[in-house]
């Protein structure tokens, strides 16, 4: 799996306190989840966020967030923001805050 290693670590130090966190390795990367559901994750040379439908269509017209076309394409309510737009570390918390607000919104899973 090819994915930024330093912004995965940077992550790592911004979901520190945040209760259910957790890691797997999908989409070519590794995503953190917040009681089993998707927050976000570096992949390739990009952060994925997960914002949910309803706010998707908002924060791309913010930006710099584009939609996330790992399938080929649209994921609706998934954003992608090159990791080069994240190299401030206030920038970086924002958007995982993101990414951890909508997973927090959801119910936790049940494991298998």
């Amino acid at each position: 799996m090819v994915y930024d290693e330093r912004l995965a670590a940077r992550v790592r130090r911004v979901l520190g306190d945040v209760p259910g966190v957790s890691e797997r390795k999908m989409f070519g990367g590794v995503c953190f989840l917040i009681n089993g559901n998707m927050a976000c994750g570096p992949v390739r040379d990009f952060l994925m966020i997960r914002v949910g439908p309803e706010e998707y269509e908002q924060v791309l017209a913010e930006g710099p967030a584009r939609p996330m076309t790992f399938t080929g394409r649209p994921m609706r309510g998934i954003v992608e923001v090159e990791a080069a737009a994240l190299k401030d570390d206030d920038v970086l918390d924002e958007w995982v805050q993101r990414g951890v607000d909508f997973a927090s919104s959801l119910p936790p899973k049940r494991k298998a």
